[in-house]
């Protein structure tokens, strides 16, 4: 991969300071927004098929993370804070409008962005987690976010455990101690075991998990994703023998050295505001999203899997929907793990624009 004529540069957005890689400096611009706990390092394979096919691919280091800046206080990572970062940036650079495209937890910023802010984004593509309205982590029966997130989080997670979310905002910082304690280690572990490269459990050889039944999601959820109430999250993490062959040493060197720099303190702030959220957004509930979107998930996401309600009723707000494609063998990292994939998939959906 030939990066030596990409650019790295800082521009002022929405008051923040926010550090982009760009590759290809003309053509539509195509703006890349990262998940946690990642940074622009995550969209390299984009930058690179995007640019060469004509784009002006740019990947940003969300707020939080990176060069960027990163606010002390955690109500100035609500999504209408994020959203106007990614419409400063297109400002910043010059242009008056944008496809965007985000991964993880940035899916829904890049939806709402499109949803609340169509005069800038005339596209939305979303990875991992589908359209979700104001329920924007689209769970097990909260489709288009009916109910209070904290609410739908408890009645998953029940008594004695915790969705991952919740406890990543535990006051007592316990998730910022366990994985800051050995941060190579715990990066390491995420990525290989939300990867598809984890075995399954032997139960589940077989099982096309983006077809459960409705009753199985909850479970599934409670199952994979929520963390005893005195435990931590390392706990349901495997440490890999050998790296995923997509996710070489020096990819996690990188990842390491940019964390190591400025702590998860800040990204772990973009799980505090799910309420908040929900509620700003509520003036938006009634609006349908009506630029050209696709959705692209893996088979073996977590976050796909417990999305399948809402991936499949995607149309009722989806009035442009143009495709759903859901790649075979491929975990939650979805455009590091099956970039081919992705990559075929944006060129197609870019080209159809």
């Amino acid at each position: 991969m030939n990066t030596s004529n990409w650019e790295s540069r800082t521009v002022q957005a929405n008051g923040q300071r926010i550090h982009l890689t760009i590759a290809g400096s003309s053509g539509p611009m195509v703006l890349f927004c990262h998940g946690f706990p990642e940074s622009w390092h995550s969209w390299r394979h984009q930058l690179a098929a995007l640019s060469a096919a004509g784009y002006r691919a740019v990947a940003m280091d969300m707020r939080g993370y990176g060069r960027s800046s990163k606010p002390s206080e955690a109500i100035a990572y609500r999504i209408s804070e994020l959203v106007a970062d990614c419409v400063g940036v297109v400002t910043a650079l010059g242009e008056s409008s944008a496809v965007i495209v985000g991964h993880d937890i940035a899916a829904p910023v890049a939806w709402t962005a499109a949803w609340t802010r169509p005069d800038v984004f005339h596209a939305v593509v979303g990875i991992s987690m589908p359209f979700g309205g104001r329920g924007l982590a689209c769970l097990p029966g909260n489709t288009f976010g009916v109910v209070r997130p904290s609410i739908a989080e408890r009645e998953i997670a029940g008594p004695d455990l915790l969705f991952y979310q919740e406890y990543f905002c535990l006051p007592d910082n316990r998730a910022l101690r366990d994985a800051e304690s050995d941060l190579r280690s715990w990066l390491a572990s995420a990525f290989y075991s939300l990867s598809a490269d984890r075995p399954l459990p032997p139960e589940l050889i077989g099982v096309d998990l983006t077809r459960l039944p409705e009753e199985m999601l909850k479970p599934f959820v409670r199952a994979t994703m929520c963390v005893p109430r005195s435990g931590q999250f390392d706990d349901m993490l495997v440490k890999p023998e050998v790296l995923p062959a997509w996710f070489s040493q020096e990819d996690l060197d990188f990842c390491t050295a940019e964390l190591e720099y400025s702590g998860l303190a800040a990204p772990l702030n973009y799980y505090r505001n799910a309420d908040l959220d929900w509620e700003e957004l509520a003036q938006y509930e009634d609006r349908s999203l009506d630029m050209p979107s696709l959705f692209i998930g893996g088979d073996r996401d977590v976050s796909t899997i417990w999305s399948q309600q809402t991936i499949a009723r995607a149309s009722e707000r989806c009035t442009d929907l143009r495709g759903t494609l859901i790649i075979k063998d491929c975990g939650h990292w979805i455009p590091q793990e099956k970039p081919d994939a992705v990559n075929e998939a944006l060129r197609t959906f870019l080209h159809s624009l």
